[in-house]
């Protein structure tokens, strides 16, 4: 029998590991006992959600629960976020557990006596705020591991470091936030950070289940703002016009042909995607400018830059063979990396996520065209960035709410498991160390 070894273990040594682990049953045992206050820890950050880098209630509420547990904290990182240092009682490498933070600009629509009812002022515009994907199940589960690893400390062979981290959404242009400020203010040090582990909870995946991929795991994204101009008319005079809506039409048109004829599908997938488009004022004036705000996505840097070139170049021929000008910026506001786990820390941490959820349960997904800011840690140290099913057994995936729309939901009896694995992925991770 061949068996493939990683830093000096076979993965039957490591499954044996992880399996006869003897803090596995007394992690199960603190986690279920904290089932219902993780529950009651997210049903408050639901009803009360905060859009990115305005966190304040949600940092002030786990400050108070870090300290508490005797747990080192600092607040005010990357302007909102948390940071809390265990330090165990033997010495080792450093862990770093992340959940994110923030709301987005969603009026909740799913009939929870806990539902969102929060207004507040988003570019310009008064909107609803809603936990529409799921940021407010990361934080109390990462509060339930850091209770349960904190009535551990003396069995820790390390430190493990806890980031409650903003404005993973993203931010407005302009203006810094999320994991990036978070590693430019130093997250990663004092005390220097080996390893990170993060989860997201998925709502059409089926609880119970717990889901990842080595390698590239979710897509790079960059966001853009093509901004088209033409020459203003009156509606019943188009020929006196250079029509920036007619130009912008075609504009969205050709961009999709990136995909369908500039992307090699069969290596990796791509997205570009139209998301906004804002001209004119009345039905009868055509007007001299459009904006239109999109999103690209990728997994290789080769395919970024092959994306970033054909918009740049569609854009601004399309608009000139119309007699239109197009000005292209990308990114705009925001770019994240591939959220890329490291190949040999998902294949040295199965055996723990195995143990943890039941090896039927632990199973390999297609890549993500969703984007993570997560990819930022991964960029610096390495990292393994994993799915927690969310969606009630038996409900059909494809009929689930998805993540970002009113109706997003979870079951909330997944959150456990997510208490299980962040608290078994640290100390399994420790102890192979030690």
């Amino acid at each position: 029998m061949k068996y493939i070894y990683l830093a000096g273990l076979s993965f039957l040594s490591l499954n044996l590991f992880a399996q006869k682990s003897p803090l596995k049953e007394e992690v199960a045992k603190k986690a279920n006992a904290i089932e219902q206050k993780v529950i009651t820890w997210r049903r408050d950050f639901h009803e009360h959600p905060e859009l990115g880098n305005t966190e304040v209630r949600t940092a002030g509420i786990i400050a108070k629960h870090l300290e508490s547990l005797g747990i080192q904290v600092t607040t005010g990182v990357a302007k909102t976020g948390v940071v809390g240092v265990l330090k165990g009682g033997k010495p080792g490498p450093v862990v770093a557990l992340r959940a994110d933070m923030d709301g987005l600009p969603v009026v909740e629509r799913v009939d929870l006596p806990f539902a969102s009812k929060v207004k507040t002022q988003y570019n310009g515009q008064e909107v609803g705020v809603m936990h529409a994907c799921g940021h407010d199940s990361h934080v109390a589960i990462l509060m339930g591991g850091a209770e349960v690893l904190s009535t551990m400390k003396k069995d820790i062979p390390g430190t493990v470091k806890f980031i409650f981290q903003p404005a993973e959404e993203g931010v407005s242009a302009g203006e810094e936030g999320g994991a990036a400020l978070m590693i430019k203010e130093g997250v990663l040090e004092n005390p220097k950070v080996d390893v990170i582990f993060g989860l997201h909870i998925n709502s059409q995946t089926e609880v119970g289940n717990v889901t990842y991929r080595p390698g590239g795991t979710m897509a790079a994204v960059n966001d853009m703002k093509i901004t088209v101009t033409g020459r203003q008319a009156h509606g019943a005079y188009p020929w006196s016009s250079i029509d920036p809506i007619v130009t912008s039409a075609q504009i969205i048109n050709n961009l999709q042909t990136i995909v369908s004829r500039n992307l090699n599908v069969t290596e990796n997938p791509g997205v570009v995607t139209i998301g906004a488009i804002n001209g004119g004022i009345r039905s009868n004036i055509i007007p001299e400018k459009v904006e239109m705000l999109g999103t690209v996505r990728n997994f290789s840097q080769e395919d970024e830059a092959m994306f970033i070139a054909r918009i740049k170049t569609i854009a601004t021929k399309t608009a000139e063979a119309n007699g239109a000008t197009a000005e292209v910026k990308i990114p705009y506001s925001n770019h994240y990396p591939v959220t890329f786990n490291n190949v040999a820390l998902t294949e040295k941490m199965l055996p723990s996520m195995q143990a943890t959820a039941g090896k039927d349960h632990v199973l390999l997904r297609p890549p993500v065209t969703g984007a993570e800011d997560f990819s930022f840690f991964q960029e610096k140290i390495p990292g393994l960035f994993v799915f927690l099913g969310g969606m009630p057994k038996g409900k059909d995936p494809l009929k689930a709410p998805s993540h970002h729309t009113p109706d997003f939901y979870l079951d909330e009896s997944g959150f456990v498991l997510g208490v299980k694995l962040l608290s078994n992925l640290t100390l399994d991770y420790l102890a192979m160390k030690k």
